[in-house]
């Protein structure tokens, strides 16, 4: 959607394609990412960086809704998607392709969903479907930026249908560096993980400027400090990938581990038309943009339709924050 010559740096090409009135630059977006994030060296990094935010602010806004669902007056996501090639606003784009904010959307409307409240550190488990759930595990872990394990809880909860349950509070903990994380699961008494979340945390706060705000937009004085991420060495991931034919659609199945000691952050999964083909699209996946702990498995799924494949064969590509890039052969499952 850009030429050549204005892929970077950022300039008045990226501008027209961003909206009207006072979001004509990505000035607001582009100085919370570098103070937050650092500062983008090339159009990759700052695609990368971009999807990291907007999978955190989508989540959060969504997250926050869904705790307070029936206090609150109600959330407007704008918007869905790009009518044409843009810059902002979007879940999925013009290309039909989902960003890091979709799956950051996806995540936080789970029907059961566990989380964290970033205003008084609490984890709540919220219950949208009309089942009443008895006995749930709940598990809490907090790790530094070294994935030294500074907190950890685990303990049974119950919650009423259409329900949200404030399990825990997390209390202050000694030792944390700026940037942290917190692992969170949900499982049945059976073990079967009914909600898992993942968040990269500082202890730094964002504070916003109240008194200045404007019908658009509220300036922040402090922002939150993640740069420690940047540190992240390389990891390799073990991955597996199926496909099978399901009538006009193909559904690829895919297994990813993380072997390494470090954590692998942000991964994201692609199918493209081979080796050096383009994405294919539009693609539903399961789960997208998700890290994984040292030793930490994954299965997702995603479908597409056949003639989206353009006569080509799929591949897998992976990628991620600190992930080497590789490209993998799907084993075709026999139909079923």
């Amino acid at each position: 959607m850009l030429p050549a010559d204005h892929l970077w740096p950022i300039d008045d090409v990226w501008s027209y394609h961003s909206g009207g009135g006072q979001f004509k630059t990505l000035n607001v977006f582009t100085k919370a990412l570098s103070a937050r994030y650092g500062e983008a060296k090339s159009v990759e990094e700052y695609a990368a960086k971009s999807q990291v935010m907007a999978y955190e602010g989508e989540r959060a806004m969504f997250e926050g809704y869904g705790r307070n669902r029936y206090q609150s007056s109600g959330v407007i996501q704008w918007m869905l998607n790009n009518a044409w090639p843009s810059m902002i606003w979007h879940l999925y784009d013009y290309y039909l392709r989902p960003g890091g904010g979709y799956f950051g959307t996806k995540k936080a409307c789970e029907p059961v969903h566990v989380q964290y409240s970033y205003d008084d550190k609490s984890i709540v488990v919220v219950n949208t479907t009309p089942q009443a759930f008895k006995k749930l595990r709940l598990t809490a872990r907090v790790f530094d930026a070294n994935l030294a394990e500074k907190f950890s809880r685990a303990m049974d909860v119950e919650v009423a249908a259409d329900t949200n349950v404030r399990a825990l509070t997390l209390p202050e903990i000694a030792g944390l560096t700026t940037t942290y994380y917190l692992k969170l699961t949900l499982s049945e008494s059976n073990g079967k993980q009914v909600s898992s979340n993942f968040y990269w945390l500082s202890t730094k706060d964002d504070v916003l400027d109240w008194r200045k705000s404007t019908w658009y937009y509220t300036p922040t004085t402090s922002y939150a400090d993640f740069t420690q991420l940047n540190q992240l060495e390389q990891v390799g991931l073990n991955v597996e990938g199926s496909r099978l034919r399901r009538g006009v659609e193909e559904v690829v199945r895919v297994r990813v581990e993380n072997p390494s000691r470090t954590l692998a952050f942000f991964v994201h999964l692609k199918i493209n038309r081979g080796t050096t083909g383009e994405e294919v699209l539009p693609v539903l996946w399961e789960d997208n943009y998700f890290s994984l702990l040292p030793g930490e498995r994954k299965e997702v799924s995603a479908t597409y339709q056949l003639n989206n494949l353009r006569g080509a064969t799929p591949v897998l590509a992976v990628e991620g924050w600190n992930v080497w890039d590789q490209f993998r052969p799907l084993v075709a499952e026999a139909r079923r």
